[in-house]
């Protein structure tokens, strides 16, 4: 997709990743809370089911409902696996022992592991801009886990910090699967196909280790789905695609930025979380490091 020189739609369009930005970092503190309300495997299957119902009703109205073309089924395995069930799963189990804001830092360090795996995989080139990028993340990585201000010898949050890195790698693993695809159905005819394929791991896994105690309706939950499925994951993935297409791919890489950011600030305001140096001194080294690997490529 080549970015539109039509003025008004690059202004809707930096109207709409300024929403995107806004949306998925208050989205954090918002997961966070339904946690408390319903376990995360049936958490990230209903807000799949939500999104992927809009999603067809959307591209049915739109006269483009169809079936994913053979070519394109890796992308719909490995998006829907890796990207969205193992993802979602991995970042809401770990948000029922690790702070929000910090989770949402640890599960956008997705490019520094895309960006060593893309030059061993797909033989990208390592440029100065991109080496100094990682060693930056990876300097931001470390002052999270400071062992000053760490607690090494506490098994759970070891263990909610180790899901949220492992997030990171699945959706670096569908990235890199995305970059050397040729596609036929776009992006957004193929989402609600890939968010069926990832209820069948997500249902199976609630199914065998999840009661249904939960079932006790409210409006609390109510509102956590309804923002997580509509909203988060139908019209934000909508607006990212829409986004992409009418805006240069930097402004787009390095605007979606400000998710992690706004997540953290979201879980302070929201949540009472507190902003640590270890907390801000990652952000700010991860952050930096982000962009100057998006600028490389």
């Amino acid at each position: 997709m080549t970015p539109s020189s039509d003025p008004a739609r690059r202004r809707q369009a930096l109207l709409l990743l300024l929403g995107l930005v806004v949306l998925w970092g208050a989205n954090w503190p918002i997961m966070k809370i339904g946690l408390g309300y319903i376990p995360p495997f049936w958490f990230a299957a209903a807000r799949l089911a939500l999104g992927a119902a809009t999603l067809f009703a959307l591209l049915a109205a739109l006269g483009r409902l169809r079936l994913p073309p053979r070519g394109d089924l890796p992308v719909v395995l490995s998006v829907g696996l890796l990207q969205m069930a193992g993802f979602l799963a991995m970042v809401n189990l770990a948000l029922l022992t690790v702070e929000a804001g910090r989770s949402a830092v640890l599960a956008y360090t997705t490019p520094l592991w895309v960006a060593p795996a893309a030059i061993l995989l797909l033989g990208e080139r390592m440029t100065p801009l991109k080496a100094l990028g990682l060693a930056l993340g990876l300097a931001g990585l470390a002052g999270l886990f400071n062992p000053l201000q760490f607690a090494w010898d506490d098994r759970e949050t070891l263990l909610g910090n180790g899901a949220l890195l492992l997030a990171a790698l699945l959706w670096s693993g569908a990235i890199l699967q995305v970059r050397g695809h040729r596609w036929t159905a776009s992006p957004l005819e193929l989402a609600p196909w890939q968010m069926l394929v990832a209820l069948v791991p997500l249902v199976g896994a609630a199914l065998v280790l999840e009661h249904l105690a939960w079932l006790t309706w409210s409006w609390e939950l109510g509102a956590v789905l309804a923002y997580n499925g509509p909203l988060a994951s139908a019209f934000c993935y909508w607006a990212a695609v829409m986004v992409t297409r009418d805006l240069p791919a930097i402004t787009t890489s390095l605007g979606f930025l400000g998710v992690p950011l706004c997540g953290v600030l979201a879980s302070s305001l929201w949540l009472g979380e507190t902003l640590t140096f270890s907390l801000l001194g990652g952000l700010a080294g991860i952050l930096a490091g982000l962009a100057l690997v998006n600028l490389a490529d």
